[in-house]
């Protein structure tokens, strides 16, 4: 009921009080057009720092790591091991490239779940807490989810691309790598004209297949999880009508079954878009390994 109570506290309507919650704290005013000086200092702060929390719990049960009966923890860790290392061994064929590549797919995959997993969070905690502290016109918004700020997931899909870059000119040379792009897919003609033609039309592909790749990698974790932090906001507002009438308890009612179905059924599309990111980022690595 806390979204309701906010709601009607601050005099929002419904619409009002999803924009309100789906405003990152920022830097500065963000204006219609593209403006890089602005930067998402909530997404940036539990990127961080949700980022630091994985890494230490992995460090940890490193170090602590035994050859005996393994704890809960350190049998979790070396399941989800396993699993990241059996599908880099089926997609990257590299042994040598493994070695970054297996670690990179385990990291991705751990922070992606992590924060994924914020939109368990209830919908008004923190601005409750700003609230408390007397904060609430100092942090007026706040944003929990990464993944779902698209400057976020795009951020990490173009990490994916640069690691691609490197393995491309890695694997198959300088040379090499400029020869594939200016000859695959259509391949190339002994006729000069004809080979410039293909080498164009060739290098415009190439340079398509990279750009839909990146921007698809991080539109499909963004969109699952701001569609999921939505979804959560109106779940929350179904209670607004309070207990004066029959239809205001059904509401509740309909609130408590509905945010428990669907943060029961939460739970696997926060695990499941974590694996597809990691999956993706093993396939565009393994493609990056292969000579057309």
């Amino acid at each position: 009921m806390a979204a309701e109570e906010n709601a009607a506290e601050h005099g929002l309507t419904a619409g009002e009080y999803i924009g309100h919650h789906l405003t990152h704290l920022r830097t500065g005013h963000q204006s219609g057009v593209i403006d890089f000086s602005v930067f998402n200092i909530d997404s940036i702060f539990w990127s961080v720092l949700l980022g630091c929390l994985g890494m230490l719990v992995l460090w940890r049960v490193a170090r602590t790591v035994t050859s005996g009966v393994p704890g809960r923890l350190q049998a979790a860790v070396e399941i989800l091991l396993e699993m990241v290392d059996t599908q880099a061994k089926g997609i990257v064929h590299n042994a040598e490239s493994r070695k970054f590549v297996g670690p990179l797919a385990l990291t991705v995959f751990v922070w992606v779940f992590l924060l994924n997993s914020m939109d368990f969070l209830p919908v008004d905690l923190f601005h409750t807490v700003f609230a408390v502290a007397g904060l609430e016109k100092t942090i007026e918004h706040f944003r929990v989810v990464p993944t779902a700020d698209l400057s976020t997931t795009l951020g990490m899909s173009f990490s994916v691309l640069l690691v691609c870059l490197y393995y491309n000119v890695k694997i198959k040379g300088i040379g090499g790598w400029a020869h594939e792009l200016v000859t695959a897919p259509f391949g190339t003609s002994k006729n000069p004209v004809f080979a410039l033609i293909l080498g164009v039309l060739n290098f415009g592909m190439q340079m398509i297949e990279f750009t839909a790749k990146t921007v698809s990698h991080g539109m499909r974790l963004f969109g699952n999880m701001y569609a999921g932090e939505l979804v959560f906001m109106l779940i929350a507002l179904m209670g607004a009508v309070g207990f004066g009438s029959a239809t205001g308890i059904a509401l509740w009612f309909g609130n408590v079954v509905a945010g428990t179905a669907w943060a029961i059924f939460h739970i696997l599309i926060v695990a499941l878009q974590a694996f597809i990111f990691m999956m993706l980022t093993l396939v565009y690595v393994g493609q990056a390994h292969d000579h057309h």
